[in-house]
């Protein structure tokens, strides 16, 4: 299949090699040229421009932000030029974005389908990412082979895109609400002469197993928390949608406030581009686990 793909971060070089390695023929666009080069490397071949991708059969993107794709790839002008047959989104936006998006691109004769993921980039890199797709049936039918390509099961939740975003931001609020429950337990373990990563042993081992606590605990229990896999400013950035969609859907969630205001506080001490999982940082802060031992 003649594959368009846009936004080549650490997730997106991941799954454009994926599709490469695949036999896909895949053409790459990025605004920074060094991960353009490295798919080329692999067999990709680089595209001068935007609209030059949207002439592709199935064109991917997985872009940063509502920002960043609304600046990128919503443009009448551009989508007006295009001949895809379809558009796949695989990155966390909005739910009122996957709408908005939907309704330009059908007008411009181009399907839409949101296909957000969850796994971090070595899950990635492994062609293990679970897929969340939502959009006409027919489309999603037409890109399954990629999605294959890409990650090891597809989640089909029904016909409208914006469901898809939903249950990926309600996704990542979960997950930050373990990092934050682990976060605040280890403080506690710690403070109290026991070493998180006792307590991660048993909690893993017993009432909680599976990766979220096993992989952030475990980051937390380490004090490691670079390279990250997943960003402190993406994970307020998906925070911030969660609360954004509660408000539209007059649904309270007052623990993503909390998790909002403690990672301000990561980002206010310069934390933004440290793993997720140091969380745990904000939580040491405020027990002065470091007052106590010197």
């Amino acid at each position: 299949m003649n594959v368009g793909f846009i936004g080549l971060g650490t997730m997106g070089r991941a799954m454009a090699g994926q599709l490469v390695a695949a036999g896909h023929r895949v053409q790459v666009w990025n605004r920074s040229p060094e991960p353009v080069k490295q798919l080329v490397e692999q067999g990709a071949v680089a595209a001068g421009s935007i609209a030059e991708v949207l002439g592709n059969e199935v064109v991917l993107s997985m872009l940063a932000d509502d920002k960043a794709f609304t600046t990128l790839l919503l443009d009448e002008q551009l989508l007006a030029g295009a001949t895809a047959e379809v558009h796949v989104n695989m990155a966390t936006v909005s739910p009122a974005l996957a709408v908005r998006a939907a309704e330009l691109h059908q007008r411009h004769g181009i399907g839409y389908v949101a296909a957000p993921v969850l796994g971090r980039p070595d899950v990635a890199a492994a062609g293990n990412l679970n897929i969340l797709a939502a959009g006409p049936e027919a489309l999603v039918d037409r890109v399954a082979p990629l999605f294959e390509a890409i990650g090891r099961h597809t989640y089909r939740l029904g016909e409208q895109p914006q469901s898809a975003n939903l249950a990926k931001i309600s996704a990542n609020f979960m997950i930050f609400s373990a990092v934050e429950a682990f976060a605040e337990a280890a403080a506690l373990a710690e403070a109290g002469g026991l070493a998180a990563s006792d307590l991660l042993e048993v909690i893993t081992g017993t009432i909680f197993p599976g990766p979220v606590y096993a992989g952030y605990g475990g980051q937390i229990a380490a004090d490691r928390y670079e390279p990250a896999g997943f960003r402190l400013d993406l994970a307020l950035k998906d925070v911030n949608l969660a609360l954004e969609a509660g408000t539209d859907n007059r649904v309270p969630l007052p623990l993503a406030g909390l998790l909002r205001d403690n990672l301000l506080d990561n980002l206010a001490h310069g934390e933004g581009h440290l793993d997720g999982a140091a969380l745990g940082r904000t939580a040491r802060r405020r027990a002065n686990l470091d007052g106590r031992q010197a």
